[in-house]
């Protein structure tokens, strides 16, 4: 296979969807050599087949203000593929989103969802609405707005959705709640949903947790502890606050936290009861980082429009935990002046090209988030199995299940990303061992 001639086709057929073409392009390069191993791929074009999604529905969403004003806005989902299991990824609202980030997530979403071993296929969804600014009741009715059309195209055996950035409880909730209206039945369509009516426990903590326990296993392979290491954590969602409480929770310490406004850093490092400020100002009051700041100035420094990357004097690890391309090759430079030696990726594609290729060249622990935070559809596909029974496990069995989920997936990176020199290289261990399973399922199956 020719690599750059198969990436200059694509690039020719979708020439305005830059992240899309950017995450292909990554897991292309990265299984070439694997690929070239399996002649029957190349005769029938697998690659190709598995880089285009089965289908994607684009869908106007329009629905009403508190002033009685019609908005409209633009919803999509992304059936990318279905070889190991019905569709499975979240939702995201934000005036960020387009088809491009769309699908560049659901094409992520096929090989994480590989890596986790369970019976799960990769879609994502959203919409350009962003819930900041609006009240309940217009979030509700733009929930419903969304569903109206989504409904028709998800299942619990054909696609289950979940949350992502600007979707939570709240949201899932009420998609769940229109869903079950349109379709007069209560099943397992949605994950994250709330503790009463089907969702897990430890859903919420899922993908930050899942990231520490990757780290520790990571951390492991050259015997280091992640007690009293200073990490640097990007974003204030559900994925920053819960990796930050399970790293207190294990003696380390969270030295920044950042929202689209702008970024602190605290020097000394956060306390618990700091931590469970910022955490009540971003879940119960929905504040703005910037808040903090203003309250503590004696304690950490506030950076407007700024990420916390390159503002971190001393850093042993690095959480990039916001957003795709959020870590730039010089912000990668400055945490390796830094003296960090560990990153671990708890959004999707955080970290750009240039970024990953700094890394990998200082030799120091990168984990792509296709491994690293897979913990939250992890958790996910376990809510899936409980829905199946129609039963509830404990906190506990969940944790545990999770954990062993993690040290699994990084068996698998270790087993095919390590180099003859024993460095491990995750990218290409995370992308080799989700594309086998996929591949394989797809082979078995015919040209479908």
């Amino acid at each position: 296979m020719d690599v750059k001639l198969f990436i200059e086709d694509l690039r020719s057929r979708f020439p305005n969807e830059p992240e899309y073409l950017q995450a292909v392009e990554e897991v292309v390069n990265s299984i070439a050599d694997v690929y070239s191993q399996y002649p029957a791929f190349d005769r029938v074009n697998l690659l190709e087949r598995l880089c285009i999604p089965d289908r994607i529905y684009t869908f106007r969403v329009s629905w009403v203000d508190d002033n009685g004003r019609v908005r409209n806005n633009m919803g999509y989902r992304v059936q990318h593929n279905n070889a190991i299991g019905p569709y499975k990824g979240g939702i995201r609202f934000h005036s960020s989103v387009n088809l491009s980030i769309l699908k560049f997530l659901a094409f992520e979403q096929t090989f994480k969802n590989s890596l986790t071993t369970l019976a799960m296929g990769g879609a994502k969804g959203g919409s350009d609405f962003s819930p900041r600014g609006k009240s309940d009741m217009e979030i509700m009715r733009f929930c419903q707005a969304f569903v109206n059309e989504l409904y028709r195209h998800i299942g619990p055996d054909t696609d289950v959705p979940a949350g992502d950035i600007g979707v939570g409880g709240r949201e899932v909730g009420y998609m769940f709640g229109w869903y079950k209206k349109m379709t007069r039945e209560f099943t397992g369509t949605f994950t994250g949903k709330g503790l009463d009516f089907g969702g897990s426990l430890i859903r919420p903590e899922a993908t930050g947790y899942g990231n520490v326990y990757f780290l520790q296993n990571m951390l492991a392979t050259r015997d280091i502890d992640v007690k009293d290491k200073r990490v640097a954590i990007s974003g204030s969602g559900n994925v920053a606050l819960y990796t930050a409480e399970k790293l207190l929770s294990l003696g380390a310490k969270v030295i920044s936290f950042s929202d689209s406004d702008g970024s602190i850093v605290v020097p000394e490092g956060i306390t618990q009861e700091q931590f469970e400020e910022i955490f009540d100002l971003k879940t119960l009051y929905r504040g703005r980082i910037s808040e903090f700041a203003e309250k503590h100035p004696d304690v950490c420094k506030y950076f407007p429009r700024e990420r916390p990357w390159k503002h971190v004097e001393k850093v042993d690890i690095a959480m990039p935990s916001a957003t795709q391309n959020e870590l730039d090759g010089d912000d990668a430079r400055a945490l390796l002046a830094a003296g960090c030696f560990a990153v671990s990726e708890g959004a999707n594609m955080p970290s750009t090209p240039e970024a990953i290729a700094e890394f990998q060249k200082a030799r120091i622990l990168y984990a792509p988030g296709k491994a690293a935070n897979a913990g939250g559809v992890s958790v996910s596909g376990l809510e899936m199995a409980q829905n199946a029974q129609m039963m509830h496990w404990t906190a506990e069995e969940v944790d545990n299940r999770l954990r062993d989920i993690m040290a699994d997936i990084h068996t698998q990176c270790v087993k095919y990303g390590t180099d003859e020199d024993g460095y491990v290289n995750y990218v290409r261990g995370a992308n080799t061992a989700g594309f086998l399973k996929v591949a394989r399922a797809m082979m078995a199956q015919g040209v479908v």
